[in-house]
């Protein structure tokens, strides 16, 4: 148990730096941000609490404001998606519930389970910021495309972190 807690804790971290060092300043146009951070959010195990979810999702929101300057956005964000995610494993949950060694990655869960998971909560929180950052419809259609291509980069992105580091070697 201690393991996997400091697997988790230096998952965190990981995450925050890759995303403040290195994807913060890859420009692939105005349209396209990536944030792989909230696969800390999606990784957790699906016994978690849904307080230390919520207190997680705040605490990742509220460091990686800190470093992009963004008066609360990713905070907010994330733990909106924090919210949705004990709902979305709620409506998802097999019928004799989740097995308690099984962890909600593309290896444990499959590949079509991992799309609607992820992809549902990376839709939720990248809608929710990139609204919230505009905060008027007169850019409706322009922040819809961002919100759109975000997702799928994201989406995209996390599934190659997963692919890469989150596999079983054989």
């Amino acid at each position: 148990m201690t393991t996997d807690l400091i697997k988790y804790f230096l998952r965190f971290f990981i995450l925050i730096l890759a995303q403040v060092l290195v994807v913060q300043h890859i420009n692939l146009t105005t349209y396209v941000v990536l944030f792989p951070y909230v696969l800390v959010i999606i990784l957790l195990p699906f016994q978690t609490p849904k307080l230390v979810l919520l207190f997680t999702a705040f605490i990742l929101g509220c460091t990686i404001d800190f470093f992009y300057d963004s008066s609360g956005l990713h905070a907010s964000a994330c733990t909106l998606m924090a919210f949705a995610r004990y709902y979305i494993l709620k409506y998802m949950s097999p019928r004799e519930g989740y097995d308690a060694i099984l962890k909600p990655t593309v290896d444990d869960m499959g590949l079509q389970w991992f799309i609607t998971f992820a992809g549902s909560l990376i839709l939720i929180h990248n809608f929710f910021f990139f609204y919230l950052e505009v905060f008027r419809f007169s850019e409706f259609f322009r922040t819809f495309l961002r919100f759109m291509l975000s997702s799928v980069g994201t989406f995209l992105f996390i599934y190659l972190i997963q692919f890469l580091f989150f596999t079983k070697r054989k």
